[in-house]
């Protein structure tokens, strides 16, 4: 169906990408067959064969914990290697990390106060890294800045807009590669340039930046980066990278200490006790797959131009609901991911977007991404290697009905003043 497109709007779909003898790709991962899964964005999917392998690893710490514990940090290190040409850096700058979260924790632990105590972040900073960026500075007797972001601000606005709250106050600037509540870049190459020149730390939440951004550390001066590896790039759920240059780096432990201590960042890293690492060491398995199978390239553009297509099938069948416009100007869009505005009723705080999230699971079969921003509601749309046309297709048809019957139940309850 989805007949809600212009007559005079022409869509092709991008065409699928196949498994070996042309299976469809869903054959690759374990996703529940009677859902619709277009959020790849928020936790990814793992491929079956880097579960399988994952679960070979488990079995072989268990057999023999006394062999593979004390063994275990030689085996991370190596991981870390091929992890870290996937992301062309230097193996000695990377750390693992269970998440992003975890080695943004680890950079606050590990700074001190030098000047004034104040912390610069945007309104479109994750939740858990804001909060985190809070705590520390009530730890140094310092403040939080808020740069004001508009949405449709292009790079040079957005920019300015966080420069305007750094000053001889400032003690560290916490920007997002590609924010994501609302799937847009920063301009953090530039802001790392004029970060160095004032000498003031940056850490950039690079949590969508793997496998979806190729080598994205390229030309970025920055003293600490945070990815995950569980989100584009497929691996296992618990693993991340921490990377560290410059001076600051020596200061990084991992949150819980262990008998690698002493050693030097990054190995230290590498011995967490009786942490289960399957996690790390099954990852480059993810990370090789996908390059075999069909190259990261490839997935790249596949992912874009279906999100493209999305955000057009999806958006015109929701102003055909409405009436109104639901097309989100993104000043700096990222591939992969779009926005499309919701019905104004929801989504429009950030519980009130987790709580539709979980009711479109329970009702309409679908896992999506509902966030908020300046008190209005989006879908952000993800699109992954294994999503097709008809994913985004049955949602304009089958969801964005029910979701424009939601809108109204919720207005007609709360009424605007």
């Amino acid at each position: 169906m989805w007949s809600s497109v212009s007559e005079t709007e022409v869509l092709t779909a991008p065409r699928p990408l196949r498994l070996a003898g042309g299976r469809p790709a869903t054959e690759a991962w374990s996703l529940d067959p009677g859902m619709r899964h277009l959020n790849h964005g928020s936790f990814g999917a793992v491929p079956l064969v880097a579960q399988e392998l994952q679960n070979q690893l488990r079995a072989e710490m268990e057999r023999a914990p006394v062999v593979w514990f004390p063994a275990l940090p030689q085996r991370i290190a190596a991981a870390r290697r091929e992890i870290a040409a996937f992301l062309s850096v230097a193996p000695g700058d990377l750390a693992l990390v269970p998440n992003a979260s975890a080695g943004v924790s680890a950079v606050y632990a590990a700074l001190p106060r030098r000047r004034g105590g104040e912390i610069v972040v945007t309104d479109h900073g994750y939740g858990a890294v804001t909060m985190g960026a809070e705590r520390l500075a009530r730890r140094w007797g310092g403040t939080v800045r808020t740069a004001r972001v508009p949405l449709d601000a292009d790079d040079e606005q957005a920019y300015e807009a966080v420069l305007a709250e750094v000053g001889d106050a400032t003690d560290l600037i916490v920007v997002d590669q590609i924010t994501s509540a609302t799937a847009r870049r920063m301009p953090v190459a530039r802001i790392g340039a004029e970060a160095r020149q004032r000498g003031i730390p940056l850490l950039v939440d690079g949590a969508h930046a793997p496998g979806l951004i190729e080598a994205p550390l390229a030309g970025l001066d920055c003293d600490f980066w945070v990815g995950n590896l569980h989100k584009w790039a497929c691996a296992p759920r618990g693993t991340a990278a921490l990377i560290a240059r410059g001076p600051l780096r020596d200061a990084l432990h991992p949150l819980i200490d262990s008998w690698g201590a002493a050693e030097p960042y990054p190995e230290r890293f590498d011995h967490q006790g009786t942490v289960d690492a399957t996690s790390y060491l099954a990852a480059p398995e993810a990370l090789g797959f996908v390059e075999r199978t069909w190259g990261w390239g490839t997935v790249r553009r596949y992912m874009d131009d279906l999100a493209g297509y999305a955000e057009r099938v999806v958006g015109a069948a929701f102003t055909e609901l409405t009436g109104a416009g639901s097309a989100v100007d993104v000043g700096e869009p990222v591939p992969g991911m779009r926005l499309v505005r919701l019905p104004d009723g929801l989504a429009d705080g950030r519980v009130a977007a987790d709580e539709l999230r979980d009711r479109a699971a329970r009702e309409l079969g679908v896992e999506a991404a509902f966030t908020s921003f300046g008190g209005a509601g989006y879908l952000r749309l993800s699109a992954a290697v294994y999503n097709t046309a008809a994913d985004y297709e049955h949602f304009a048809d089958a969801c964005v009905p029910v979701l424009g019957e939601w809108a109204r139940a919720a207005r007609r309850q709360h009424p605007a003043p």
